[in-house]
């Protein structure tokens, strides 16, 4: 891990960019794992790879985001200039515009059901943007965009971790029906990642999405598990009508919703303190909308 400080980054941005030297640098509050993120004056900010293994992310969102960008509703963080590696920083580095905002999971403002009809219209957006240049899903990816089955070990092990904790017949059910059916068209977008932390809100509102370092071209099915995580009752029926997409599309889309939290309960070391991933699995077993 290296140690990304306020200091080096102005250091950077004065040496590649000393058209911006002169402006502030402060970090942002919410920090990520993958990246930090610092305020560069008022209308910028930079982003750099925490550790090796995220550059691969960060170079993709450089090259993808300026392609997809004029195609989509609402902004996302499209580079203004991607930085060089140097001896104190060994990995390329991007300065981008701000984009204002609160996450979901911080604003307390929000209206779900416009939340749930906007989040689809993006996502149709996104679908319809042109994939020439696009990556088709994989290992970069986190294997999202490709078929739920990729992560079939990882299902069939956790159930037999949680035969005491989950109702393993009913999870079976939905992870082979998740499995029954392939995207049938050509390749699309995805993002990868649609979570409430990644959407950015004002007044309420979707105004920016951001964190496209698992995106890619291929199923956009591991984009809608938010119709669980997040979204319930009336707000997931929205958010259905508002992506277009087929009930097999929606099928698979609950598989990948059911593969995290059964995982992450499979290898936790402790109960989680709130049982959020439970309440997730009972709102896939309990969705009678699929």
């Amino acid at each position: 891990m290296t140690d990304i400080s306020a200091d080096l980054v102005l250091s950077l941005v004065r040496e590649q960019f000393p058209e911006w030297g002169d402006l502030p640098v402060r970090p942002v509050e919410r920090q990520g794992w993958d990246n930090r993120t610092f305020r560069l004056g008022d209308e910028l900010t930079v982003r750099l790879p925490s550790a090796e293994g995220y550059v691969a992310g960060v170079e993709k969102e450089d090259r993808c985001l300026p392609l997809l960008s004029p195609h989509l509703p609402v902004p996302i963080p499209v580079p203004v200039g991607v930085g060089r590696p140097t001896a104190d920083y060994p990995f390329p580095w991007s300065v981008r515009r701000w984009l204002p905002g609160t996450t979901v999971d911080a604003a307390a403002d929000i209206d779900r059901t416009a939340l749930a009809r906007d989040l689809g219209a993006f996502l149709v957006a996104l679908r319809k943007a042109p994939t020439e240049r696009g990556p088709v899903g994989g290992r970069h990816s986190g294997f999202r965009g490709c078929h739920p089955s990729v992560y079939g070990d990882d299902v069939q092990h956790a159930l037999g971790v949680l035969e005491d904790s989950v109702d393993v017949g009913a999870c079976r059910t939905v992870w082979a029906d998740a499995l029954r059916s392939a995207w049938p068209s050509a390749p699309v977008w995805f993002h990868g990642d649609v979570a409430v932390g990644n959407l950015l809100t004002r007044a309420g509102q979707l105004s920016a999405v951001i964190d496209f370092g698992t995106c890619g071209i291929g199923d956009p099915a591991c984009d809608l598990v938010m119709a669980w995580t997040y979204f319930a009752g009336e707000e997931r029926q929205v958010f259905r009508q508002a992506t277009g997409l087929a009930d097999d599309t929606w099928r698979r889309a609950r598989g990948w919703a059911l593969w995290k939290p059964l995982l992450t309960m499979a290898l936790r070391s402790g109960p989680e303190p709130e049982g959020v991933h439970e309440r997730v699995i009972a709102e896939i077993l309990n969705d009678p909308v699929v």
